[in-house]
């Protein structure tokens, strides 16, 4: 009876990559569709390790029901405690979050005093304090917290009627923290969010293949852990990979999905198929969470073909896949793919003088521009362009879609800025690299005094959403 207990012809008793291989590649590609198909058989990326702790309180008098002033005798304070309480544990629960929620009140020196006894005990990755209360008792014991925590990152949540403009004067100074003041309840997602980007950037790693040694380099302030090795490391493990199931899985997928396929050949998808698998390899093997590498040098000497599109496939699985070994460029696309699921497109900016507007190439993008959830927009698959080799990418932007301009520049500062889509631009007739597009930069008299290079092009308007995490990270903003 005792001899079949650890045997099953259950396939959900396997592991998933172990039943996923026994179906074989057809069978599951139309099954899942392709683009899941391998990175179903790759397993996830690694994940840092441990879960971030969040403790939360609510500051508010020891009260049944207020009287007079805001937020008003109408306002169900047991009802809307329950509430936040629900958001902030539905945002936990889908982020991962392990959330400490005191629910009796902090009201006066002895309640607040009692529980920064507790934070520094206890030392938590963030907090989330919400303030129930125009009253002093509200913001006293609110500023009270916030002058004595330490360094603790801490988001406090003023929902509408809880403040007035003189009682958001005093946190503007606290280093770390966040005053979110809104009526939208729903925020307090977003404010889960950001501590839990706060704390995931402290445990990430980046491999980073470039030169000849390895070593590890810590980012201060945002904390993240550049790993390089050898640019060896990759010619080494190319050799090892086999055009598979997964790697032609990969193959299909894009020969299937693109709009158009103008210079590569079956070959040419096949190589940049079997790069994605060692940016995958090489990754895991080094129990990192993004991927860049010095792409041009190797390109150059004939060693390898272009990355191009195993760094599409990267940022579209919510992967860092970045060139040229630029890690200012890994931790701004880590720090959006956290923040806001979606992709960010790293470019060479080139003034355009005489329409006063940005020009924007590079040969590998991102397609899920709106989400990793959400449908691509149109590719078409080039060769790369100062090359001529392998397989690169021209995505198709959405003419007129709200962008934001990002770039973190280290170890304290981010330039930030939005603009729009205006067209998107042909190689050829015009040079440079494939994926290329011309868009406004809001605020920037002149194009040329656009800052930085390498800096992230994101659908939609961030710079209210940036400018927030960048607050309770302590790192500082510069306009684009």
């Amino acid at each position: 009876m005792f001899a079949d207990k650890h045997v099953t012809r259950c396939p959900l008793a396997l592991s998933r990559r172990t039943f996923l291989r026994g179906l074989g590649g057809s069978a599951l590609a139309m099954k899942m569709g392709l683009f899941d198909f391998a990175s179903s058989l790759l397993g996830a990326a690694p994940q840092p390790p441990g879960t971030c702790r969040i403790m939360g309180a609510f500051a508010r008098p020891d009260v049944d029901r207020y009287w007079l002033g805001w937020p008003g005798t109408a306002y169900d304070i047991k009802g809307h405690q329950e509430m936040y309480t629900k958001v902030m544990t539905l945002a936990a629960e889908r982020l991962g979050v392990t959330l400490d929620l005191l629910q009796t009140p902090l009201f006066d020196e002895k309640s607040v005093n009692a529980y920064l006894e507790k934070v520094a005990e206890t030392k938590p990755d963030g907090v989330l304090l919400t303030c129930m209360a125009l009253h002093p008792d509200g913001w006293r014991a609110t500023n009270q917290f916030l002058d004595k925590r330490g360094s603790v990152p801490t988001v406090v949540f003023s929902p509408m009627g809880t403040s007035f403009t003189g009682h958001l004067q005093h946190s503007r100074k606290s280093n770390n923290a966040f005053v979110g003041a809104t009526q939208d309840v729903e925020w307090l997602a977003m404010a889960v969010r950001m501590l839990k980007t706060v704390w995931e950037m402290k445990q990430t790693r980046i491999c980073i293949v470039r030169g000849n040694k390895t070593e590890d380099r810590l980012l201060d302030v945002i904390g993240t852990t550049l790993h390089y090795i050898p640019g060896k490391r990759f010619l080494d493990e190319f050799e090892k990979v086999e055009a598979s199931d997964e790697v032609r899985a990969i193959a299909d997928y894009y020969t299937k999905e693109a709009k158009k396929i103008v210079e590569p050949s079956k070959d040419d998808i096949l190589t940049a198929a079997k790069n994605y698998i060692v940016c995958r390899r090489l990754m895991d093997t080094e129990k990192c969470h993004g991927f860049s590498m010095d792409c041009l040098g190797p390109i150059g000497r004939r060693e390898i073909k272009p990355p191009c599109l195993a760094f599409m496939r990267l940022r579209d699985e919510g992967i860092v896949g970045a060139c040229e070994a630029d890690p200012n460029a890994c931790i701004s696309s880590r720090l959006t793919h956290l923040l806001f699921e979606r992709p960010g497109f790293m470019q060479d900016p080139a003034p355009n003088t005489v329409n006063n507007t940005l020009m924007a190439a590079h040969c590998t993008c991102g397609a899920h521009l709106d989400g990793f959830d959400k449908p691509h927009e149109p590719f078409i698959l080039r060769s790369h362009s100062e090359s001529d080799l392998g397989v690169a990418i021209q995505v198709l932007w959405r003419v007129g879609q709200k962008i934001t301009l990002m770039k973190f520049q280290g170890p304290q500062k981010i330039i930030l800025g939005t603009g729009s889509v205006l067209r998107n631009i042909d190689t050829p007739p015009s040079g440079g690299c494939r994926t290329s597009l011309e868009c406004t930069v809001d605020g920037v008299a002149d194009s040329r005094d656009v800052k930085g290079f390498h800096q992230l092009l994101i659908y939609g308007d961030l710079e209210d959403e940036f400018k927030a995490y960048c607050q309770l990270a302590g790192i500082g903003v510069e306009h684009i």
